[in-house]
């Protein structure tokens, strides 16, 4: 079982902001996007409400010779916006940007 998803979190993403910016209109699958400026973004819900997004880039993750992209994002939904509506988005935003391993 999925614990809830809070109306404010943080999260590390391992994408360069160009790749983000790629993903993030798919990922939001039907709901609108709007970019506001460098690094903020919103997301209107069809069901109503609005998610903030605001990113910053990370210094790589160093593993020996590796080296991982990272994307601090900040993710605020309103706070009327019930906790169900919120996992249904995230559950769809989440499976976009999995990415394979193995």
């Amino acid at each position: 079982m999925t614990p809830p998803s809070p109306h404010a979190f943080e999260r590390e993403h391992g994408f360069t902001e160009a790749e983000w910016l790629r993903c993030l209109p798919h990922a939001v699958g039907p709901h609108a996007l709007e970019r506001l400026e460098p690094g903020a973004a919103n997301v209107r819900l069809r069901g109503g409400g609005l998610l903030t997004l605001r990113w910053k880039v990370l210094p790589d993750r160093r593993i020996a010779l590796l080296r991982m992209p990272r994307l601090g994002v900040r993710y605020v939904f309103d706070a009327e916006i019930a906790e169900a509506a919120r996992d249904d988005f995230l559950r769809q935003f989440d499976r976009y940007l999995q990415r394979g391993g193995g």
